[in-house]
């Protein structure tokens, strides 16, 4: 698979070949899924919590006697049956990440990679970066790319003052690819690589 490469003027200045067999085979929707829950569940807080009969305030005093009250038995006020009383079984703090197998993480972003280069939804550019870390700099050179919505920008090393100027653009995300997930790619309308990300990309899907 050859691929145009262009500058920041969205010129074509070269191209950039990568293997078939990683970025042009089988997509398979399952492990983007997999991949796109675990993450999620990774970011998951897991601070909710409830309190149990032992936790909630209130005597630990019998209220009546057992017998002879004609009412029902009952042995504190803090019985999860009364108003007020603990939860049984309730949530408690916990964290919902879980190990994912690397294998599957590597295919699931060669898939959704994959399915954007189908969709003819990427775009490879020789470098990202600008002079001035300024949103205005980073918004002008979006526009010229033409990948004004929904952008993902990828970099091996973003470039610092790109990645200050468009913390401020909405729907914009500019992640190395040591971070980069399936569900980043998803997520995104347009994904913008650079000629060095598309090579180690392939490098390390490939391998």
């Amino acid at each position: 698979m050859t691929l145009d490469v262009v500058d920041l003027q969205n010129e074509k200045i070269g191209s950039v070949e990568v293997s078939d067999e990683v970025f042009g085979g089988r997509v398979n929707r399952g492990i983007i899924w997999e991949s796109v829950v675990h993450e999620l569940a990774s970011e998951r807080r897991g601070t909710h919590a409830s309190k149990t009969r032992g936790e909630v305030s209130g005597t630990g005093k019998k209220p009546w006697r057992q017998k002879g009250t004609g009412r029902a038995r009952v042995g504190s006020s803090r019985n999860p049956l009364w108003r007020a009383g603990g939860t049984v079984f309730g949530p408690k703090p916990r964290d919902y990440g879980y190990r994912l197998p690397r294998k599957v993480v590597r295919g699931a972003l060669r898939s959704a990679l994959t399915q954007k280069f189908k969709d003819d939804e990427v775009l490879v550019v020789d470098q990202l970066a600008i002079d001035e870390p300024k949103t205005r700099f980073a918004v002008e050179l979006l526009e010229r790319l033409n990948v004004a919505v929904k952008a993902l920008l990828v970099d091996v090393q973003p470039d610092a003052k790109l990645l200050l100027a468009v913390r401020n653009v909405g729907d914009v995300q500019f992640v190395a690819t040591s971070r980069l997930g399936a569900r980043d790619i998803v997520n995104a309308r347009r994904v913008v690589l650079t000629r060095a990300a598309v090579e180690r990309l392939a490098r390390v899907l490939g391998s």
